[in-house]
């Protein structure tokens, strides 16, 4: 009975850590959608993306 309820204890955890996974997996992340020309980005208020090989890329973000 003990080995029974064992396996059904990491059963539970697998399938728990298997739909955090999904979920996880498919949460939206802002990625950069892809471009050609700089009138492909969206706009944002700064007004300061551009198309960089093929990618929006916010160029006022300040590197320390």
């Amino acid at each position: 009975m003990a080995k029974m309820l064992k396996f059904i204890y990491v059963a539970i955890l697998f399938i728990f850590i298997f739909f955090v996974l999904v979920a996880y997996d498919s949460r939206y992340f802002n990625t950069a959608p892809p471009c050609v020309i700089d009138k492909d980005c969206p706009r944002l208020t700064n007004n300061n993306v551009r198309c960089r090989k093929g990618f929006c890329v916010n160029l006022s973000v300040n590197w320390i």
